[in-house]
């Protein structure tokens, strides 16, 4: 699966998701455009452990709820790197208030989740039609496929995102572009911030778990854990790949099973 010497985008890089894609994708040679927009601390980290591997980064700062910083973006980058190959649309804000969302708040998200989406990828196209090739990965949830009990506008951005690609993966590709999508389910982004991922329950609670029945917890989830961001890098890097030049409008469920129990 060689990526060497491609060169992506990672919106929402400094924390979760979005860091383990960008380290991923750095460990298999693609030099990573490490997009974020308020965790400088963040992105500093995931250029740091890009750079103790061994790989090629850039930092970039950018609303993706602002057109105009999303091509500012977008720009720089390929005037560093000399192009684009690879978009990951992963930049998303879920703040579980449930039905009661104000205009202010509907708009904010949906700006974000969704309309930033969109207006990244027209941002990339031109990069990638002048190559006659490209992958668009954008990052949904399982919310997009089943109702929750919180946050209802969050799951309205996560179906959304899934029609985007699906729409985008006809009309790009009689350009050799492929648009997939990405839906994970419950994932272990620790703390955001610049320290190592924590674990998803105290150490007290590790301890207790360690004496139950290894079925308790696979009652949820059937392999016995929850997601990683390097679990999600991995399909990242997959899709992004040679090896997939026939697979696009497809939205794939990374959850470990959990949501057909």
């Amino acid at each position: 699966m060689s990526l060497s010497g491609k060169v992506a985008v990672v919106t929402g890089a400094g924390t979760g998701i979005g860091k383990g894609v960008a380290i991923e994708l750095a460990k298999r040679g693609v030099k990573v455009a490490i997009s974020y927009n308020s965790s400088d601390a963040g992105a500093n980290d995931t250029r740091q452990r890009i750079e103790e591997i061994g790989g090629e980064s850039v930092i970039v700062r950018a609303n993706v709820a602002i057109k105009q910083e999303i091509d500012d973006m977008v720009n720089a980058v390929a005037d560093h790197f000399g192009g684009i190959d690879i978009l990951v649309n992963n930049a998303a804000l879920q703040l579980n208030y449930n039905f009661e969302h104000s205009d202010e708040q509907y708009d904010r998200m949906m700006n974000i989740n969704l309309k930033g989406y969109w207006q990244c990828m027209q941002a990339v196209v031109p990069y990638m039609k002048a190559k006659q090739s490209g992958r668009i990965i954008n990052i949904s949830s399982v919310h997009g496929k089943r109702p929750t009990d919180f946050d209802t506008v969050y799951s309205m951005t996560k179906g959304g995102i899934k029609m985007l690609g699906r729409e985008a993966a006809i009309e790009l590709a009689k350009y050799g572009i492929t648009v997939n999508t990405i839906e994970p389910g419950a994932v272990n982004v620790g703390k955001q911030g610049t320290k190592e991922t924590k674990p998803i329950v105290p150490a007290e609670a590790a301890d207790r778990l360690k004496k139950e029945p290894p079925r308790d917890i696979r009652k949820k989830f059937p392999l016995g854990r929850v997601g990683l961001p390097k679990d999600v890098g991995s399909l990242v890097c997959y899709l992004a790949s040679d090896e997939t030049e026939f697979l696009t409008g497809a939205a794939i469920r990374l959850d470990g099973a959990s949501m057909l129990l």
